[in-house]
């Protein structure tokens, strides 16, 4: 393979957006020899095509066992909701399809898992599709704590709320709805790559439930083995500010929108703003992920390195224990 044909589990929202971004990187010098937007599967077919050809993919299809079978589908980015993926990616690899998982990766541990394991077992890339992992913006997040901009690292705090209780996907418990799946997962992810995977002494966190059941309002606190204490909150009740923020013994970093980076701020000890940095320019911000997918595919790799399966299995098995602190369960997982 010399380009990937990439083909879109899906028809929705978000689903678009990728078409839009495939669209996008195939006019792009720098991703038109990588990737080609090639297909759409709906359980529709007329929707199916009508995405086609808003999109001027060349080919869709009314079932998703139809882009299993069809042998010029090199990757599937699955865009369904939390609970329906695994079942998905494990249909497309056993048919010979890397797979783009779209986050969360499953609506549980096991379900990350078995997909894992699947991936193991055919040899296929599975990777999980949270843009912020794959984006610009976190090696130069690294790149300023490394200088010593802010001094020692001893906080931080990120947070990301939306209200979307009028999505019937995002309060329906039987599609693993709320707020931790659907936004908690990037204040967490936040979180998780400043500190690279060290050790987590203790949680604590409480739940503002949705009347269906789901959790509306998380607030999360983590206290790590070095000393550092991180919070975060997500809902899908309100507007926040989105931001992320790094706070050390000589100064702090804010960042603009942690759900898709768009500026950095470094403070000193005296509030003042040191130093600018804006994120590079981008197509629609998940060329990145893509990218990454195919190249890991042409590599003839299983994972990619900016969300390996170890990664992606410690933040699912991290929200899974805040689920059972909170007595939330999917109706699945009775």
């Amino acid at each position: 393979m010399a380009q990937i044909n990439v083909a879109i589990l899906g028809a929705g929202r978000i689903a678009r957006h990728m078409a839009d971004t495939l669209v996008k990187m195939a006019e792009d010098d720098r991703y038109r020899d990588l990737v080609a937007p090639y297909a759409v599967a709906a359980r529709d077919g007329g929707r199916a095509a009508v995405f086609a050809a808003e999109f001027g993919f060349p080919v869709s299809y009314g079932s998703y066992e139809e882009l299993a079978a069809d042998p010029k589908v090199n990757l599937v980015y699955i865009a369904t909701p939390h609970n329906l993926h695994a079942s998905q990616a494990a249909l497309c690899m056993r048919a010979g399809k890397g797979v783009l998982v779209e986050k969360a990766f499953g609506a549980n541990t096991a379900q990350a898992q078995a997909m894992i394991d699947v991936s193991n077992e055919t040899g296929m890339l599975c990777t999980e599709a949270i843009w912020t992992r794959y984006m610009p913006s976190r090696p130069m997040i690294d790149d300023i704590i490394a200088s010593g901009a802010i001094g020692d690292v001893q906080a931080i705090d990120a947070n990301l709320c939306y209200p979307t209780t009028a999505k019937a996907r995002i309060v329906d418990p039987a599609l693993a709805g709320g707020a931790l799946l659907d936004v908690g997962v990037y204040p967490i992810n936040f979180i998780d790559m400043i500190m690279h995977n060290a050790p987590i002494a203790r949680v604590e966190s409480s739940m503002r439930a949705y009347e269906t059941g789901v959790d509306a309002h998380d607030s999360m606190t983590f206290y790590y083995e070095n000393g550092v204490m991180a919070t975060a909150q997500s809902s899908i009740l309100c507007h926040s500010d989105r931001a992320g923020s790094v706070w050390g013994t000589d100064g702090y970093l804010v960042c603009r929108n942690i759900n898709n980076v768009e500026a950095i701020d470094v403070y000193d000890a005296n509030h003042t703003v040191v130093k600018h940095y804006d994120v590079p320019a981008q197509l629609t911000g998940y060329e990145y992920e893509v990218a990454a997918a195919a190249q890991a595919m042409l590599d003839g790799k299983r994972e990619c390195a900016a969300m390996p399966h170890a990664d992606t299995l410690r933040i699912m098995k991290l929200m899974d224990s805040l689920r059972a602190d909170w007595g939330l369960k999917y109706p699945f997982e009775a």
